[in-house]
């Protein structure tokens, strides 16, 4: 299944619907955005040739991740019950997500709670031979 981290502005799941962003704003964010585009559906194959697919009027990819294309990894942002969910985020798209977040009036927050409001400083990963330079 994997763990999700949220740009939420619900205190907690039960919160009502006056908490939630709305996919108004969020598809109007994605629009201002140069870094972030609107698919609305993705597909990809399993290990064993099976294709599978999801569709959401607020599916969204950060075209600006760096790691975006390699070994069939991407970006996905999904809008769903008035919040952007991301699954299994790294250091960089949580970084976006806290952006995202500011702009939004929202917080981050993982699926046990934690929130996430520091952005935190990515180095690139030098060869092993470089380390002493």
């Amino acid at each position: 299944m994997g763990y999700e981290i949220h740009i939420t502005r619900k205190e907690d799941q039960s919160d009502d619907e006056s908490n939630e962003i709305k996919l108004t704003e969020w598809i109007d964010y994605v629009k201002r955005d140069e870094e972030m585009r609107l698919e609305r559906y993705a597909a990809a194959k399993t290990g064993n040739e099976e294709e599978v697919s999801y569709e959401n009027d607020g599916l969204a990819v950060w075209t600006s991740y760096s790691k975006s294309g390699r070994k069939g990894n991407y970006a996905w942002f999904d809008f769903r019950n008035g919040e952007v969910t991301v699954k299994n985020p790294d250091q960089e798209i949580i970084n976006k997500m806290i952006d995202i977040a500011g702009y939004l009036k929202a917080k981050v927050q993982g699926d046990d709670g934690e929130t996430y409001d520091n952005k935190e400083i990515i180095q690139e990963k030098k060869p092993w031979w470089k380390v002493w330079n």
